[in-house]
């Protein structure tokens, strides 16, 4: 028995046309190899979370003793640099002689109203007389505090005391006093007292003008006092090279001017208060 055996033909096809079918062959995107887990073994994932206090680190003691030490230092350098400021002294400062050139004027000016000029007597020299309320002398008043001065013309003067006990030391302190007055009772008024005032003599005017003489002196004195003042203090600096020489020179050279015109308006006041005394 013979098999009958078919043939079966394949096209053959070219070798450059299967390569190119081979090149064109790409893998398809919706086929991806995906790894499949063993149905034996199960995978767990576990995610865990911590939180943990944040440490800071302690401050040293050391540290903070040396930081709180630079602080008070510099505190205390700082404070001790402003105080050291605030000492530096000025060589052209001249107040205290300025101040010291008024005082004495006006002192002197004070004095001198206190003295008979143009044949007026000044009731403010009444006024200031101390009045003894006791008889050990420990109580006083002023008599302007305990009476009303009042003038009356040229030659006459009235004392209005304000109680009738203070009548008698009011007198006796006009009396005492190195005025040369001679109170006298009203005949109509219990509280006044009437005190004449004498015409001025060559003795009287020569008095006052002694007593004008005198202060001029002391107020002349005060102005010299408060030029040596300055005067020290500017060699001070120059031996303590606080300032330099040319500034203590040129401050001494204002400090003459400044104590001179003191002592010319002192000398002013004491000529016009001369003259008229002189013409009283």
């Amino acid at each position: 028995m013979h098999r009958l055996i078919t043939r079966l033909r394949f096209p053959v096809l070219p070798l450059r046309s299967s390569i190119a079918q081979c090149r064109s062959l790409k893998p398809s995107p919706h086929l991806t190899a995906t790894p499949r887990p063993s149905p034996t073994t199960t995978s767990q994932y576990t995610r865990t979370f911590t939180t943990s206090p944040t440490l800071y680190k302690k401050k040293d003691k050391a540290a903070k003793k040396n930081s709180n030490s630079d602080g008070e230092s510099s505190g205390s350098s700082g404070s001790a640099a402003t105080g050291a400021g605030a000492d530096v002294e000025d060589p052209y400062d001249l107040s205290t002689l300025h101040s010291g050139i008024t005082s004495a004027i006006s002192r002197l000016k004070d004095d001198l109203s206190k003295l008979r000029s143009g044949g007026r007597f000044n009731t403010a020299v009444l006024e200031g007389l101390k009045v003894s309320l006791s008889k050990d002398g420990q109580d006083t008043a002023r008599l302007g505090d305990l009476a009303q001065v009042v003038p009356k013309g040229g030659r006459m003067v009235t004392i209005l005391v304000a109680e009738e006990e203070h009548i008698k030391p009011v007198s006796s302190a006009v009396i005492s006093s190195n005025l040369s007055l001679t109170p006298q009772a009203d005949p109509h008024n219990a509280l006044q007292l009437n005190i004449p005032i004498p015409p001025p003599t060559k003795e009287s005017r020569d008095k006052n003008v002694q007593a004008a003489r005198q202060a001029f002196e002391k107020a002349a004195g005060a102005v010299r006092d408060a030029r040596g003042s300055i005067h020290k203090r500017l060699q001070d600096m120059q031996k303590k090279k606080i300032a330099r020489p040319d500034d203590v020179r040129k401050a001494h050279d204002q400090m003459e001017k400044v104590a001179e015109k003191g002592q010319k308006d002192v000398k002013d006041l004491f000529d016009a208060a001369k003259k008229s005394l002189e013409q009283a």
